[in-house]
């Protein structure tokens, strides 16, 4: 069983910064690694990927101010600058889950490993 542990969330005011750590039991070589996040009453929603080679994927939402790393074999990270009020969430690590070979086109639609998340609040 993979096990995925979070850490690094708080409350920051608007501008502010924060960066989040993901601690996996065991990342390969073909698994895929990303950052989720859900506000109250929306639908989970894909912040970022990265593949083993570093390649990252952004929402939208967050290109330009989140950062996505891997920090060394088993850990990755997000970096959230210049955060705003609707980046409140509970952030999500995930790792690929049944399939593998990198983060694909539709990474937000597979299937993951989950850790407990994180949560982030940003005030106005």
């Amino acid at each position: 069983q993979v096990q995925l542990a979070e850490s690094g969330g708080g409350s920051v005011q608007a501008g502010g910064s924060l960066r989040l750590s993901c601690v996996a039991s065991y990342i390969s070589s073909l698994d895929c690694m990303a950052w989720f996040r859900q506000a109250p009453g929306k639908e989970r929603e894909g912040v970022a990927s990265v593949s083993f080679a570093g390649i990252a994927s952004y929402a939208d939402s967050v290109k330009g101010r989140f950062t996505i790393s891997r920090d060394n074999v088993n850990t990755i990270s997000l970096q959230l600058d210049s955060l705003k009020p609707e980046d409140t969430a509970m952030y999500s690590c995930g790792r690929s889950r049944g399939w593998s070979g990198g983060c694909p086109a539709d990474w937000r639609r597979r299937d993951y490993y989950w850790g407990q998340g994180t949560q982030v609040t940003v005030s106005s």
